[in-house]
């Protein structure tokens, strides 16, 4: 029997998105999604200083056991390697360890953006770059809510990364099913996603971003969500920097609205593991 094309799942999620007492239960969630929707789940991240797209359970255990687990990107990648350290892969080093593996298609929740506050401090992910380096096609809720939003959208467009919304005309904000930026192409359908997709990134040699609104019944009220927000900030000290202030502040995000932000956080991987996974097994079908 041939095997199932491969979606990869970014690991800094379950080390840095979800309490740790979640992370085993939902990365045993989304290999099951994975697999009931034709593709077969490849957990990405770095052990024992091995970057790998293929982090078995145990392995995983052992990283959920450390305390403080670094957050590879793509300009401290190479040292955790070389310190043989354990590390969780953000959406940027996901991007390259997957597209050196040959997976074409990775799940996530948000990427990673533009800080606000840019035009008095430049902070911006390492994850908007990584699009014009590696031909992996990324399903997103968007770019986090905590973010600034137009402004990623706006570097993306600069960048000549495509943004490609499913069953939208409308750039998500992770929490939030639309924003006041829009995107490049919308698709209905999973079958002509794929042979976008097939095709853009043989064209290319570039990523795409393909955004999928968290469901419906799941978004978050906007008034009440900017309500949290403000509050969570608060919460964080004066100084910290983006790469470290971004997991606090999603921590107290969870805390100050009762876990409502992190069941939603849910949703929207589950979801877009689903579109992940069906893309992937509509590309291996079509060959492309």
């Amino acid at each position: 029997m041939a095997s199932l094309p491969r979606l990869a799942l970014e690991s800094t999620i379950l080390t840095h998105g979800v309490p740790r007492s979640a992370a085993a239960e939902l990365a045993r969630d989304l290999s099951a999604l994975c697999r009931l929707n034709g593709a077969q789940p490849a957990l990405v991240g770095i052990f024992r200083g091995r970057p790998t797209a293929e982090l078995t359970e145990d392995e995983l255990t052992e990283m959920l056991r450390q305390s403080d687990i670094a957050k590879a990107n793509t300009s401290n990648l190479g040292v955790l390697l070389h310190r043989k350290a354990h590390a969780s892969t953000t959406v940027a080093a996901t991007m390259e360890i997957a597209a050196t593996a040959g997976i074409r298609v990775f799940a996530t929740g948000g990427i990673g953006g533009v800080h606000q506050g840019f035009a008095n401090h430049l902070d911006i992910s390492s994850d908007l770059a990584a699009f014009t380096r590696f031909p992996v096609a990324v399903i997103s809720s968007g770019v986090k809510s905590i973010l600034d939003v137009v402004s990623t959208r706006e570097l993306l467009e600069s960048l000549g990364v495509p943004v490609i919304g499913f069953g939208t005309d409308s750039f998500p904000a992770f929490y939030l099913r639309s924003s006041r930026a829009g995107v490049d192409a919308r698709f209905d359908d999973v079958a002509s996603l794929a042979e976008f997709v097939s095709a853009e990134l043989s064209r290319t040699g570039r990523g795409i971003l393909i955004v999928n609104p968290i469901p419906p019944a799941d978004e978050l009220n906007p008034s009440q969500f900017e309500s949290w927000l403000e509050e969570a900030r608060r919460r964080i000290p004066p100084g910290v920097p983006g790469r470290s202030a971004t997991p606090l502040l999603l921590g107290g995000l969870h805390e100050v609205s009762a876990g409502a932000t992190l069941r939603a956080n849910l949703s929207l991987i589950r979801s877009n593991t689903t579109l992940g996974a069906r893309l992937a097994a509509a590309l291996g079908v079509s060959g492309g």
